[in-house]
């Protein structure tokens, strides 16, 4: 028997970098190309580009493959010309311009593209695909925009309703990403309004094996109708010490059917210990911290296993 076919397929790993709030999550596939999901805050002494760079050193990533920036809030983007000064990047993937005005939001967009304009940029809409070998990346949203086809009716659509949001968060580029037979949900900062008209009153979106908390684990987003519509096993919060992790939004996603786990990238003060994961579940306990993240490595069987660097603290979830 050759070794093509006795060898076993190498998996997709996932990074869950601290950038304390913000947003940086790096996702580097089997072939090795890498797709990063934003570049966390500015400043602040180079702090979450050096963890991103960190991250990618690690993982093998000399260079960023496509760097999706979900939509142009400082948390999310403000990170982008300091990355692009420690390592190339490829591809750029936005919603397309924003539509938020004043001077530090045309400021923050203006080094955004500034940047951008010096690669290739991509602007995509709900139904896109990121071309990565061996990997879907479905966008579901953006701009304000969802996917319109597909989908199973939702029971748990009540008809509850929100007014009409038309802030960057609302924006977001949110995708779907398959390798095999597992799935892993990540909508940027989505607000609620945005949510339901995704999955209400048709799913759109189907289950998913993992849910990254939308806005940071805020009870702005994460609405009950999505989040329980996806059934995730596993939820991963990507809150700050101070800013995400909400306990109604915890609440939420700990309730939510089928659920196992939930990893946190921080103990949530505002959680208090009600509201907080098992310690071992959580990448960093204290409010200052060395930046500790979290890692998913996934198999085309469905299966995946999540490592806290903090401890060590491993847990596999079997294939279904």
């Amino acid at each position: 028997m050759s070794g093509a076919i006795v060898r076993a397929a190498k998996p997709l790993d996932i990074y869950f970098i601290d950038v304390e709030g913000g947003q940086a999550t790096l996702i580097v596939t089997p072939s090795k190309q890498s797709l990063l999901v934003d570049t966390g805050w500015p400043g602040l002494n180079n702090r979450d580009a050096d963890r991103i760079a960190k991250a990618a050193k690690s993982a093998g990533v000399k260079a960023i493959d496509y760097l999706v920036t979900t939509h142009y809030h400082t948390d999310h983007v403000g990170g982008v010309p300091q990355l692009a000064s420690k390592m190339p990047v490829r591809n750029y993937v936005d919603h397309g311009p924003s539509m938020e005005t004043g001077r530090s939001a045309e400021e923050l967009y203006r080094a955004y593209d500034e940047v951008a304009a010096k690669s290739k940029r991509i602007t995509v809409k709900p139904g896109d695909t990121i071309p990565l070998k061996g990997v879907d990346v479905k966008i579901m949203t953006a701009n304000g925009e969802h996917i319109s086809s597909g989908g199973t009716a939702n029971s748990l659509c009540s008809g509850r309703t929100f007014p009409p949001d038309p802030s960057e968060n609302a924006r977001s580029v949110g995708f779907v990403l398959t390798y095999g037979k597992f799935r892993i949900a990540d909508f940027g900062d989505l607000t609620s309004a945005k949510e339901l008209e995704l999955v209400c009153p048709d799913n759109r979106v189907g289950t998913v094996d993992v849910y990254l908390s939308t806005h940071h684990g805020l009870d702005s987003s994460n609405a009950k109708e999505l989040v329980h519509a996806l059934h995730p096993r596993v939820a991963i919060m990507n809150n700050g010490a101070k800013k995400g992790g909400t306990p109604p939004a915890w609440q939420t996603m700990k309730t939510s059917p089928g659920l196992e786990d939930l990893w946190q990238v921080h103990y949530s003060v505002a959680g208090k210990a009600e509201n907080n994961s098992p310690e071992p579940f959580i990448a960093n306990l204290e409010e200052t911290c060395e930046g500790k993240s979290l890692k998913l490595s996934a198999e085309m069987d469905g299966s995946f296993t999540v490592v806290n660097s903090r401890n060590k603290y491993t847990k596999t979830y079997p294939a279904k």
